[in-house]
């Protein structure tokens, strides 16, 4: 390690102490957050603030460093993983206390207990972890995932397993490009679910995990996205909001959707040819989403947000970075799965690609595109990914498309995905309203004999029923078997 390493001031990873405290818990409490973090330093005998080098005498160095070894010894729980060197500088020794990332999570002071002994680092200072973090740090510690874990009181159906996996199965033949990408789909069942830790067996029955709710009866407030347009650049003026809601892969394409209504679209030119382009990267707008709402903490009591502003693209996703990762290692396009159910289950519906390259890609999609490079960021407990818009070639590209019109030319095509929500939008009002023709002519009809009338599969059939229910244009009537429909309009 250089002089300047050592002496690039305080950080989330390195901490000062001009003489060792009396009081040891000053720098103790230190220790266990770097190991419930990413690790750190603690170096002794340099002037906070000033980084002025004072040393610790010459003739009791070895004599301090052990004092220091016993203290974290003795007042941390379980045994933290350290090392203890010396540098030379200008003469004068310091010691340095290299912490390592710890594995036998939640790490704490014995004098003070779990309950409260429980420290991390945020924004370069130490802070007692709240209840929700040191869970989640339990988790890491015995190396499970929130998804994985069953919810107590809840049941699930074969009917509803099947459900998914179908619903599973079709989305991920609508994100396919080709008909040869389509044929390598195959259809998953509840094996995979409980491989997967979306399902688990207790007591030789499956029940249903965080996870497998999250991705069908997602009832938790929290476990939602909020979207926002702002006026200028901070969050002082609203002009437009929405919060989505249900199953996460559908939050996912809500937020999506409703960023690209929210930017501009340009033009580019090859030839005789335009071909519209958005003002951001759609596939790397889409990434960070899914990321954020795949990899968040649902511990935390907080919401996914997404938030667009004149100058950028701020998407925020509750909790810390895990198992000692840090932005570098985003960076150089290292991954570790949060929620490793989920990750599974996105992955097989092409949501995300389970390769630790979505930063690496945002970085050079976004350098392609002229763009300033993104800016990560652990804040406030929680992980922001800024991307940033360039208002210049923004205000570039709209006058060329101005130009373009008054010139009399027509647009040529829509974007990919522009084409594939109206077709997909056409294709669900052709089967809704062969839904209500079909209720119409027998009130009585089962979702089978819809399934069979109309070659569809079972969740296709309940998500069209679902979404004319809430829209008010069919209605159930008694009970689920011996009932029948009534349809409105």
């Amino acid at each position: 390690m250089t002089v300047e390493e050592i002496l690039n001031g305080e950080s989330r990873e390195v901490e000062y102490k001009e003489i060792v405290p009396e009081n040891s818990k000053k720098y103790t409490k230190t220790a266990v957050a770097y190991a419930n973090c990413s690790g750190g330093l603690l170096i002794f005998g340099v002037e906070n603030n000033t980084w002025k080098v004072l040393g610790i005498p010459q003739e009791r160095v070895f004599e301090v460093a052990d004092g220091i070894s016993n203290a974290i010894i003795d007042s941390c729980e379980p045994m933290i993983d350290f090392d203890i060197k010396y540098q030379n500088i200008e003469g004068k020794t310091i010691i340095i206390v290299q912490v390592y990332p710890g594995k036998g999570r939640p790490y704490f002071l014995k004098s003070e207990g779990k309950s409260g002994g429980v420290y991390v680092r945020v924004h370069g200072s130490t802070r007692v972890a709240d209840e929700f973090i040191v869970k989640e740090l339990e988790f890491q510690g015995s190396n499970r995932s929130y998804d994985q874990i069953p919810v107590v009181g809840e049941t699930v159906t074969d009917e509803e397993i099947d459900n998914l996996c179908n619903t599973m199965y079709e989305y991920a033949l609508s994100q396919c490009a080709n008909k040869q990408e389509e044929k390598n789909v195959k259809r998953i069942t509840k094996k995979n679910l409980l491989a997967w830790g979306l399902l688990q067996t207790q007591e030789g029955k499956v029940v249903p995990t965080n996870g497998y709710m999250l991705l069908t009866r997602n009832d938790k407030p929290e476990a939602s996205v909020q979207c926002g347009v702002f006026k200028g650049t901070t969050r002082a003026v609203f002009l437009d909001r929405k919060e989505y809601s249900g199953p996460i892969y559908e939050q996912i394409d809500e937020a999506y959707n409703f960023v690209l209504r929210n930017i501009r679209m340009g033009a580019e030119f090859g030839g005789l040819l335009r071909r519209d382009v958005y003002e951001l990267p759609v596939d790397s707008i889409r990434e960070l989403i899914a990321n954020a709402v795949i990899h968040r903490s649902y511990l935390v009591p907080a919401r996914v947000q997404v938030a667009l502003y004149d100058d950028r693209l701020e998407v925020t996703s509750p909790g810390m970075l895990i198992g000692g990762f840090t932005i570098k290692d985003l960076k150089a396009g290292c991954c570790l799965a949060r929620n490793r159910g989920i990750v599974n289950a996105l992955t097989y519906m092409k949501i995300i690609e389970q390769w630790g390259s979505g930063i690496p890609r945002l970085l050079e999609n976004c350098k392609n595109a002229g763009l300033k490079e993104p800016e990560l960021l652990e804040i406030g407990g929680n992980f922001r990914v800024n991307m940033f818009r360039n208002t210049e070639l923004i205000q570039v590209k709209s006058e060329c498309i101005q130009n373009n019109e008054n010139s009399g030319e027509k647009k040529q095509g829509e974007t990919k995905e522009k084409l594939r929500r109206k077709t997909k939008e056409k294709k669900q009002g052709e089967t809704k309203e062969k839904i209500i023709k079909l209720m119409k002519d027998n009130p009585v009809i089962t979702y089978k004999e819809i399934m069979e009338e109309l070659s569809l599969s079972r969740s296709g059939v309940e998500y069209a029923v679902r979404k004319l229910r809430e829209t008010g244009r069919v209605e159930r009537l008694g009970a689920d078997k011996g009932g029948s429909w009534k349809v409105h309009g």
